[in-house]
């Protein structure tokens, strides 16, 4: 009976094994394209964008009144929306996946919720769903398409919270049952509705994961769509973390993550932020967040016409030029050297046989890697071709130590933002400890 027992146990333990073991291998599947992917436009626009003020922060912080921030609503027109328009532009920028605000904390959803009637479709000038026509133009450039949905709703009188000093109510489970419901109801038109490759949470920090029911979203989410991703502001239960208006300084522990940030310092559209980062710097920016193995999640905040700023195409055109030349050491790469093996940002091909440096500015000559302990059998500039010149010193015959590798890189190769150089490696990448 004992041996019996314990041929159970030992089964029961393997097939227990074996399942995370196929959950994982299911997760790694379902976040490969996101892990490539390396790039996405994020879309913020909403009836926010009419006065150009804060997107519902503005009310909630008492800068305006709900009342005259919810009047807004009947200058969102959406007049020269070409979702078309906004694709091929996303598509031309290098981005592989798109997010696009469904639903900010204020409520007012941009498609025709069933769920209730606040809705850009029923109550303001625009009267149609702009969500649809979006999703279907990302699809003709297959690009993945990604939905921002507000998990608070300080405009939903079932909801406790309102503004930062006044409550609706404090315990009432009636009301909170009723929101729930409704909050689950748009959720799953979301899925049924546009079919996302990428659910993009917000506002998880005013409740527990059992007040939102997160456990039962993921469920929801993942039997609609079994291959869509979620982002970690489910309180615990998305797929990857997503650092918001700050660069990590070391390669983040999650496997998956993705930064968001701003073009200038506003999220919507505001007409007196002309604070715009330039495209080099953005650049820069998204070479050190695929060196730390992230991806970039840049925001743009259409007016209410539905035209995109000119200084926001500006940038990702030239962002387009940029990755459109360096796709080779972008898309599907790995996160680059560990810190001290190059003064700049680097990648790593997937079968670790190709290194890339990206080198800020002008090095005036000679740019210096170390810590590699391989052969190299050709460095050449990515996006010309041309092949460089290097030396390697500190590497007697006797030693197993890596040399020190400097690299040739004359001025007429030099791109205006970054360049980048093409090291190829003999064998899979040998760092020295």
């Amino acid at each position: 009976m004992k041996y019996r027992i314990l041929l159970f146990l030992i089964a029961f333990v393997s097939v227990c094994s074996s399942s995370a073991q196929e959950s994982s291998e299911m997760k790694t599947a379902r976040m490969q394209w996101f892990k490539d992917a390396k790039l996405g436009i994020f879309i913020h626009w909403g009836i926010y964008a009419v006065n150009g003020i804060d997107e519902s922060w503005s009310f909630y912080n008492g800068y305006i009144s709900y009342v005259d921030y919810m009047k807004q609503l009947n200058g969102f027109t959406a007049a020269k929306y070409n979702p078309e328009e906004w694709a091929s532009l996303i598509n031309e920028s290098g981005a592989k996946y798109a997010v696009l605000t469904t639903k900010h904390h204020d409520g007012v959803a941009l498609w025709d919720t069933k769920a209730g009637d606040l809705s850009v479709v029923k109550k303001s000038p625009a009267a149609h769903d702009l969500v649809a026509p979006f999703c279907n133009a990302l699809k003709k450039f297959g690009i993945k398409e990604g939905l921002y949905f507000s998990l608070l709703d300080w405009s939903n009188p079932d909801y406790p919270n309102f503004t930062k000093n006044e409550k609706k109510y404090s315990d009432d489970s009636v009301k909170w049952n009723r929101f729930t419901v409704f909050n689950h109801s748009q959720i799953e038109e979301l899925g049924e509705n546009f079919k996302p490759d990428l659910f993009w949470f917000d506002g998880d920090w005013e409740q527990s994961a059992d007040k939102w029911k997160a456990r039962e979203i993921r469920e929801l989410i993942l039997k609609q769509n079994p291959k869509a991703i979620i982002n970690s502001r489910l309180q615990g239960y998305g797929d990857y973390s997503t650092p918001e208006q700050g660069l990590p300084m070391t390669r983040p522990a999650d496997k998956y993550w993705e930064l968001c940030m701003t073009i200038n310092d506003s999220w919507g559209y505001q007409q007196n932020d002309r604070n715009f980062k330039s495209s080099e710097q953005i650049i820069k920016i998204f070479a050190e967040c695929l060196s730390k193995g992230g991806n970039l999640l840049l925001d743009i905040g259409p007016k209410a016409d539905g035209t995109i700023p000119a200084e926001e195409v500006s940038v990702l055109k030239d962002l387009g030029r940029w990755t459109k030349k360096h796709l080779e050491a972008i898309y599907g790469t790995e996160g680059g050297l560990p810190e001290g093996c190059f003064y700049g940002p680097t990648t790593i091909s997937k079968d670790s046989a190709m290194l890339y440096l990206f080198v800020h500015g002008n090095p005036r000559g000679q740019v210096m890697l170390e810590g590699v302990k391989n052969k190299i059998n050709r460095i050449y500039v990515v996006g010309n071709g041309t092949k460089l010149l290097w030396k390697e010193y500190l590497k007697p015959y006797w030693s197993n130590n890596a040399g020190l590798i400097f690299i040739d890189v004359p001025e007429n190769v030099l791109d205006e933002y970054i360049t980048v150089l093409a090291v190829v490696l003999e064998g899979k990448l040998k760092i020295q400890n």
